[in-house]
């Protein structure tokens, strides 16, 4: 049974600094028609609220009979009127300064959050607005009690607004996700230096999860391909041997914003054919920098780079791929249509912004093993800065272990 919603707590607009750039939202709002927001996804409400994430629930929301559903109402040109809705444990967490977010209710469950988010609309007289929702990212029981709820209302997909909103990452981001970068390349190096032919790629992975934690991260995933298996999960039957060529895409986050690079390992010495097999990724992943600046199309990128890729006698089989990261590891700019992942090219013709980051892959599915460089890249007024840009070549195995 949905716990009725209760006004926990309301604080004066003046009670904290707000987190994010709140006239930047409004004019992002304005250009979509969005009178208010009702934020429901994780990453979201983590940027809106400065970082916080409620700890009880970091690794799984289901409880009872639902689910934890924090919600986060936003009303254009009314940061103090902001309300996030959670349940009532989080009261200490307000007490202890970690929620900004002047109006404080508590309530259970998608239906119950979904009810309290319509009281505060209505409070504030926008039982008829424009109110922009995450359709992706709201259960159909919050869906279907707000829409009740709000029977005049106009609802709106607001996630291309928001993406937008984030897509140019503040400083404090951007050391984050310089942190980010070097912590995985780190660990990367240390599983790569520390094991010995014959660890299997089950425990490679585990020891990496270990050592980006040891670092302060988050262990999100890591893809792993050892030898000539182009197989890239963990296993116990699958085996890093002397000779082999090794794979790690890793992501991994801190304080939320994703490090996600790939670099390449080997056991004994490369050959000629590995030396310029990875050289040529190189050379891709160099020649899509060239062009990038703020001001310049984002397809530029995907220009500089096929040029190389066509010329290659390994054309039909090289993937070049670039996109926009953060907080989501596929966010805005979005570049490409042709992509592992499939979304619109919204972002093509559009100039790059400085602040923006992407993420740069290119991979060579190869009999000798699967060969991939990633590598995270920011564009600066004049140019760009990558982090964690090390360790590109091939690193050597630990054969003496």
């Amino acid at each position: 049974m949905n716990e009725k919603p209760t006004n926990v707590a309301a604080a004066s607009s003046g009670s904290s600094a707000v987190p994010f750039d709140a006239a930047k939202l409004d004019v992002v709002l304005d250009r979509a028609g969005i009178d208010a927001l009702i934020v429901s996804s994780q990453h979201n409400i983590r940027y809106l609220l400065g970082g916080y994430r409620f700890f009880f629930f970091a690794h799984a929301d289901a409880i009872g009979v639902g689910r934890y559903v924090p919600l986060l109402i936003y009303q254009r040109g009314h940061v103090e009127r902001t309300c996030y809705i959670g349940i009532g444990t989080e009261k200490s967490e307000r007490e202890l300064g970690a929620l900004w977010a002047p109006q404080f209710v508590s309530a259970w469950y998608g239906p119950g959050a979904a009810a309290a988010a319509v009281d505060h609309l209505k409070s504030i007289g926008l039982e008829r607005g424009r109110i922009g929702i995450e359709t992706a990212f709201l259960g159909a029981d919050a869906d279907r009690a707000l829409r009740a709820g709000l029977p005049d209302a106009t609802l709106i997909d607001a996630l291309a607004p928001l993406e937008r909103f984030r897509a140019v990452k503040t400083p404090k981001e951007l050391d984050y996700l310089r942190e980010a970068s070097d912590k995985v390349v780190d660990a990367m190096l240390a599983v790569i230096a520390g094991h010995g032919p014959g660890a299997s790629t089950a425990d490679l992975t585990e020891s990496l999860r270990r050592e980006e934690v040891l670092r302060g991260m988050e262990f999100d995933y890591c893809l792993i391909a050892a030898g000539t298996s182009h197989i890239r999960a963990p296993s116990e039957k699958l085996f890093w041997r002397e000779g082999d060529v090794l794979s790690l895409d890793s992501g991994a986050n801190y304080k939320g914003y994703i490090g996600d690079l790939a670099r390449m390992g080997i056991h004994g010495e490369p050959d000629a054919e590995l030396e310029d097999l990875l050289s040529e990724i190189d050379e891709i992943q160099l020649a899509s920098r060239k062009p990038i600046r703020a001001g310049v199309p984002g397809r530029e990128i995907f220009a500089a780079a096929e040029a190389i890729v066509r010329r290659s006698r390994h054309a039909n089989v090289l993937e070049f791929v670039a996109h926009g990261m953060g907080l989501v590891s596929h966010e805005a700019p979005r570049l490409t249509s042709q992509g592992p992942i499939p979304y619109p090219d919204d972002h093509a013709s559009e100039p790059l912004e400085s602040g923006m980051v992407l993420s740069i892959e290119t991979t060579h599915p190869h009999k000798r093993g699967f060969i991939k460089l990633e590598d995270t890249v920011v564009v600066t007024e004049d140019g760009w800065e990558a982090f964690g840009d090390r360790a590109r070549g091939w690193n050597r195995g630990d054969t003496t272990v």
